[in-house]
């Protein structure tokens, strides 16, 4: 913060006396008074200059010898800065007042330390000004060196932060804990660099016999899924950089008191990421969907549908949630409650002909007609659309043409995630040449209108 300097004192206040005195005082002559006033401050503003430039002189020899400080604080040097060379010691002294700052308007100095008439300084700030100015450039420039030496290297510092800024706001509205080896120092580390302010912290439980074994090699082999005790510990140590998110087992008789509980003592905001080896269509999962949107949370879900679609597996599959199909139940049940689709499961509806593409992610190829997901997104206003991860990179990359109008037209229901920690999707995002409207909404603003914060 720079250093503000005090209110200048009025000359009425400066010489004002006792009423009772100017009754029995005979005429006064005050520029006697102003002269001996002008030579008392100008001995106190030289000695505290001389102590000034001794400690500067042990502590900092680099910057003593600028021999800066005393020509502004004396007014009486005979090589005074011109105003190009004044005003760069003075930014290489403080970083925080520029020479025209401290003396009003950027001018020479005449040698007889009064305002050089041609140099632009109000004649009416006189020798006064020019002293209280050099105070305050002094005092700023002690007040740097007290908290760190060269104020110089902070104001650069300062400099690059604002050059690397993002252009618009970034929430990460898809993240977890102890995920593909991030824990929280790294993952607050990955943040930073991709200048994501905050980021939705989602857990994911389930029964050990519904986890496909494959993710033991991604997440922490100690337990099962992602637990809401990793979400806990990750955010009550980095405050304010994540918003908890958890889930409950729908099945559980007591599911909606530990969902408040999860709310009221931690704070959990999102319930997610639900990813479940049963339809979504259940009535135990739509009365929780519905607790859900009592507590003002969204949902984000999982569908990973069986193949073929619509028949009989030969072999054994790892299925979470069932098809989009699944989902149209909770959608119109539970009008008050906003969802978020993810995985793979939702976004190969994005072509029309899903049901006959073999592949979960049919990355490459084009985009057949109108998929039902757009069906979805014009039926229930409460369907919202999760980038994140390869599924949704994976459905964008497909058709660059579809994906930038798609965007457009859904501005206000897709919301930028990451769940892999890389930047492709911000990239993906940024070459697309959106609106910038459009860009800060899917960045950041839809996330901040569902959890504020």
């Amino acid at each position: 913060m720079a250093y503000q300097a005090p209110a200048a004192v009025s000359d009425s206040r400066l010489s004002r006396s006792d009423p009772k005195d100017r009754r029995t005082e005979g005429p006064k002559d005050k520029s006697v008074d102003n002269r001996c006033f002008m030579r008392a401050t100008s001995a106190r503003s030289d000695a505290l200059s001389s102590r000034i430039l001794r400690g500067l002189k042990q502590s900092e020899p680099s910057l003593y010898t600028m021999g800066l400080p005393a020509q502004i604080l004396t007014g009486r040097s005979r090589n005074a800065p011109t105003p190009t060379q004044g005003g760069q010691a003075m930014e290489k002294l403080s970083g925080r007042i520029s020479s025209e700052e401290a003396i009003g308007n950027s001018g020479d100095l005449a040698t007889s330390g009064q305002p050089n008439p041609g140099s632009g300084i109000p004649a009416t700030l006189g020798r006064r000004g020019l002293l209280r100015a050099g105070l305050t450039s002094s005092l700023s420039l002690l007040t740097g060196l007290a908290i760190g030496g060269r104020t110089s290297v902070a104001s650069q510092k300062d400099q690059e932060s604002e050059k690397k800024a993002p252009l618009h706001r970034v929430i990460d509205a898809h993240c977890h804990p102890r995920w593909i080896g991030y824990d929280g120092a790294r993952m607050i580390e990955n943040m930073d660099a991709a200048g994501i302010e905050r980021a939705w912290l989602l857990s994911w439980e389930l029964p050990e016999s519904e986890m496909d074994p494959g993710y033991y090699s991604t997440t922490d082999p100690t337990g099962v899924g992602i637990t809401f005790r990793d979400v806990i510990d990750v955010a009550e140590r980095y405050p304010g950089r994540f918003i908890p998110g958890t889930t409950v087992d729908p099945h559980d008789p007591h599911a909606h008191q530990k969902l408040k509980a999860a709310a009221e003592i931690f704070r959990a905001r999102v319930f997610g990421e639900f990813k479940r080896r049963m339809r979504y269509d259940d009535p135990d999962a739509i009365r929780l969907f519905q607790n859900c949107g009592e507590l003002g949370m969204p949902v984000i879900f999982h569908l990973d549908p069986t193949f073929p679609r619509h028949g009989v597996p030969s072999n054994w599959q790892w299925w979470y949630g069932g098809g989009i199909e699944v989902m149209e139940a909770p959608l119109r049940l539970c009008p008050h409650t906003q969802f978020l689709g993810h995985a793979p499961g939702f976004w190969r509806e994005i072509s029309s002909d899903a049901d006959q593409e073999p592949l979960a992610y049919p990355t490459g190829k084009p985009i057949v007609g109108r998929g039902r997901l757009l069906d979805y997104l014009d039926k229930y206003p409460n369907l919202n659309c999760d980038l994140s991860a390869d599924s949704g990179h994976t459905a964008l990359s497909r058709d660059l043409n579809f994906t930038r109008k798609f965007l457009i037209d859904y501005q206000d229901r897709v919301f930028f995630g990451r769940d892999m920690f890389s930047n492709q999707l911000y990239d993906l995002l940024v070459s697309l040449n959106l609106p910038s409207s459009v860009l800060a909404k899917i960045l950041a603003g839809n996330a901040l209108r569902l959890v504020p914060v």
